[in-house]
């Protein structure tokens, strides 16, 4: 059992704090929030992947080309004066962003602009003890750093294309070819590793905080990782591609009660058997690099740890896939002898068969129990995992995720039936306006080890408030909380809660 008391935490994702720049960022709403979180006694700070967005992806965290490098978005400006990389004049804008949606177009134009000019003052201004950290980073990360910094250099110098459209001593890396082509954009790489460094300075420096208000991040770790991105051209060997570097065979999954024809998602799959002749040095690696930046690790889709569904990459559509075995147990064993308390939760949502079960049970993870999936009307609704009498010790419930409808849009969209469930389990009449403090409460009460609340179902929000609407490709990842919105009143309401149902440990400097 990774989690040792009965605790409490709130998703929210960095994007989604208040600020002044148009995104929710490292700076000062950040650690306003945790200290919110710490009075409110909210143990964990659940967010999303810290990895770098794009406009062609729909700006999901879920879609990188890095598996490895941070979100450069996410760097506060206010920070950057605060370490003399900028001026105030330098944050004076006249931008008009949207405190309740993030405009990632115009945000990436400002930040980018804030950031060249915070890298010429580096460049040209600053001490050499920051020239020296700079280098420690460097060599720190030198794993995937250069590879990335080069991958985002040289796409931007061959227009934007995907790195199989590059030219054929590129694509392939030869070495040669590739250093001289470093060397002439030598500018341009050193600014990539340079937000690096910034991100990862910011990002240490909040993590630090919190630990030392005894609250923890709870981070997220996609299965796959996109084919167009720095891993896939750094690491051909360990994914199905063909001599062109083109996949030739994809994920997705299978066809279902709510697709007839599955989803393709499109990233390439793992090499197993090059992976494995490497001993998965590169999954664990990707996984300690993930547990550094944070205390408690989410792997997304992993049922994929013991079966994942392959459609050939000619395929336009799911149908024609197949389930291919992969060696989770192998990667999870070598983890187990480097973790011996595993700092891993299993995303169990969806479709899971007694193989994936079992291996959820073989290494003691924690799953995942959603209340919105308990509430549906029918004759097997008590039977269901996600009903609190089911609820147990070993797990991690939820209201709803960054997934799913808010608890006031569920309540909303719902049929009678459904409502009528959920009003004769908690004895009272449900309505729009008490929905999310019964599902809040009952989570709380949840036998389960911890309980996290997305803070939209903290204030009651509605359809406005949901962060990720799957299937669909835009209007995503926008939601932002407002200034001041998550106020004294919740906090308190929060503190209440836990003390009431166990949930609070009181600070040890009080």
């Amino acid at each position: 059992m990774i989690i040792d008391n009965r605790s409490a935490g709130i998703l929210l994702h960095i994007t989604s704090l208040p600020s002044r720049f148009g995104i929710g960022d490292l700076g000062p709403e950040a650690y306003t929030f945790a200290d919110q979180l710490e009075e409110a006694g909210q143990r964990f700070w659940q967010i999303l992947p810290l990895n770098p967005t794009e406009e062609s992806y729909g700006n999901s965290p879920y879609s990188s080309h890095s598996a490895f490098a941070g979100n450069p978005l996410l760097i506060s400006p206010e920070l950057l004066v605060k370490d003399g990389l900028l001026h105030d004049k330098d944050l004076q804008h006249n931008e008009k962003f949207d405190d309740a949606r993030v405009d990632y177009a115009t945000v990436s134009k400002f930040k980018l602009k804030l950031l060249q000019r915070a890298f010429k003052n580096f460049s040209d201004e600053l001490p050499d003890k920051l020239w020296k950290e700079f280098a420690d980073f460097q060599k720190e990360h030198k794993l995937w750093l250069q590879d990335f910094a080069n991958f985002v250099a040289f796409k931007k110098h061959f227009g934007d294309k995907g790195w199989v459209d590059w030219p054929k001593e590129i694509k392939q890396r030869d070495k040669k070819a590739v250093k001289e082509l470093a060397e002439e954009l030598n500018e341009q790489v050193e600014f990539e590793m340079f937000m690096q460094f910034i991100f990862y300075s910011q990002w240490e420096k909040l993590k630090q905080y919190c630990n030392s208000k005894d609250i923890t991040f709870f981070g997220d770790m996609p299965f796959y990782v996109s084919h167009d991105s720095a891993d896939v051209w750094s690491h051909p060997h360990l994914f199905k591609l063909d001599d062109e570097g083109n996949p030739t065979a994809v994920s997705g999954v299978p066809p279902d009660f709510f697709s007839e024809t599955g989803q393709l998602w499109g990233t390439p799959v793992y090499d197993w058997k090059s992976l494995a002749e490497q001993k998965y040095d590169w999954w664990i690696h990707r996984i300690d690099h993930n547990l550094r930046l944070f205390g408690l690790l989410r792997l997304d889709h992993f049922r994929a740890f013991s079966a994942y569904w392959e459609v050939p990459a000619s395929e336009d559509t799911a149908v024609n896939g197949k389930w291919v075995k992969s060696p989770g147990r192998e990667i999870l064993s070598l983890l187990q002898h480097k973790y011996k308390k595993m700092p891993i939760i299993a995303e169990d949502l969806g479709e899971i068969d007694q193989p994936v079960r079992d291996l959820i049970k073989e290494f003691d993870l924690p799953g995942m129990l959603v209340l919105v999936f308990a509430f549906v009307g029918d004759e097997k609704a008590f039977e269901s995992s996600f009903m609190p009498h089911n609820h147990t010790h070993n797990s991690i419930v939820y209201t709803g995720t960054h997934d799913n409808s808010t608890v006031r849009a569920w309540l909303e969209e719902s049929n009678d039936e459904d409502v009528d469930l959920l009003s004769r389990y908690a004895f009272q009449k449900i309505t729009e306006k008490n929905v999310h403090q019964v599902m809040l409460r009952m989570a709380y009460m949840s036998v389960a080890q911890l309980a996290v609340v997305p803070v939209q179902d903290v204030l009651g929000l509605g359809k406005e408030a949901i962060m990720n609407k799957p299937s669909t490709g835009s209007g995503n990842w926008e939601w932002r909380l407002q200034p001041g919105q998550f106020s004294k009143e919740y906090v308190t309401e929060l503190q209440d809660l836990a003390k009431l149902y166990g949930r609070w440990e009181e600070p040890e400097n009080k």
